[in-house]
This record gives structure tokens, sequence and C-alpha cells, in this order.
């Protein structure tokens, strides 16, 4: 391959290993997997895939973060989710792009070619599976998004979504959460404003305003500490299981 966007890398290396689709697979079904498989590297702001697009790929992002945006007829367009590390891009069975895909930090994906990758699941139980577990997890994630966006507070959302990037980022590191929690913020204040349905303004008063409470300490625009998670869960309007207050 001459794109030098095309990288190749071990499994035994990956950081999502335990994650990703592939999680729960053997020796011998990673070696298939390792024949259909590619990395490819994407800098920010790059796009991924356009909505409507034939998509030949499969993947999950192994680092970094991209975007899912909608654009409607008048042109105008909106955030419908954010791909974390150890998200899945494109679907089986589906010849298009439902979205559009576009890395908002430097960003690798670990790609599978599609046809094979559904043969593949048609005759290994443990992807088809970790793919189920994955799929129905997102849909869990976005009827919880549902009410972030419908429900909280200008304060609760920003709280919700500073959670959320906390959460995975500790289980990726399979990190508790008890304890100072550290990670780098990878979304701009902007970013952060078009997926929370804020103002800019907005959201610079409420992180000045969770840092002013002590709920945070924030080093630069993006390093983040959470003293007390719990305290973090009750500003965002969630109970200690990630659930939503009665």
């Amino acid at each position: 391959m001459n794109d030098p966007s095309i990288t190749s890398r071990q499994c035994g290396d990956c950081p999502i290993r335990h994650r990703a689709v592939c999680a729960r697979c053997e020796s011998d079904e990673l070696e298939r997997l390792d024949q259909i498989k590619y990395y490819r590297n994407f800098e920010a702001g790059q796009t991924v895939i356009w909505s409507g697009d034939k998509m030949d790929f499969v993947g999950s992002v192994v680092s970094g973060i991209a975007t899912l945006t909608q654009t409607m007829e008048d042109g105008r367009t909106q955030m419908v989710g954010l791909l974390l590390p150890s998200d899945f891009v494109g679907r089986p069975g589906r010849d298009s792009a439902a979205y559009d895909v576009v890395a908002v930090t430097d960003m690798v994906m670990c790609c599978f070619r599609k046809k094979p990758f559904e043969t593949m699941m048609s005759e290994t139980p443990h992807i088809a599976q970790r793919l189920l577990e994955m799929t129905l997890d997102e849909l869990d994630a976005a009827r919880e998004w549902m009410l972030v966006l419908g429900r909280k507070t200008a304060r609760e959302k920003i709280a919700s979504l500073l959670a959320i990037i906390a959460r995975r980022d500790a289980t990726l590191n399979m990190a508790g959460m008890q304890g100072p929690i550290t990670f780098e913020l990878p979304l701009t204040r902007e970013a952060m404003a078009d997926y929370l349905g804020l103002t800019l303004e907005t959201v610079s008063r409420q992180v000045s305003a969770l840092k002013k409470d002590a709920v945070i300490t924030l080093e630069g625009k993006r390093r983040i500490t959470i003293h007390d998670f719990n305290r973090l869960l009750d500003e965002a309007g969630d109970d200690s299981d990630g659930g939503m207050l009665a």
C-alpha cells in the first residue's frame, strides 16, 4: 500500500483490545482478522467518511475521537454522536454510511475489509456476539443522551459529558474511579457547545463555575482532574451507578 495514512501494528500492542469487537476472539480467529485488517491514520479535521458514501470497510477507533454529524436539506448540521476509543464504525450489511464521520483529534482506526468481515461474522460467534453487545450499549447511550439534551440544565450537561469521558478513559486504562481522575479533554469548547446544544459562552461559563466550585481542576484548556467522581455525578444529576437520579 502506497497510502502514507495506512500503517500496520500488532494486535498485542492494541490499547483497546479488551473492549474492541475482537475482545473474545481466540488466537486462530485473530489470525483471520489480521489477514483482512489495516490501520489508518486521520488528522484532526479530516473526514473519515461522508454520509451516503459507499463503505468498503468497518472498524474500531484505536485512539483519538471523531464526531457523527447529520446534515439537513437546508444545510444545517447537527452532531448526533461521539466516537471514542474502542467504538465501532460502520454497519455490516449496510452499503453506505449513515452519517458524516469526522476526526476531531488525530485518530487511528483499525479497519477491516467489509466483505471478509461480514463473512467472519457469520462464521465466528465471538465477533457477532460482541458486536451485538456493543450495538446495544450504543443504543443505551443514545437513549441516555436524549435525556441529557432534553431535560438537563447547562451545568448538568457539562458535568454529564465530563463524567462520560472520564468513565471511558478509566475503562480503557483499566483504572478505577476512586481518587483523583485526570484526563485530556478531547473536545474543544466549540465542539462541546455544538454537541450539547449550548452556546460557546455558556460552555465556558459553566466549565469555569465547576472549576470555581472545586468540582474539577483545569490545567491549560484541556487537562482536567476530577477529585471526587461522585460529586461530579451529583452535579450531573446522576447516581453513583451513572443513572439518572429520581
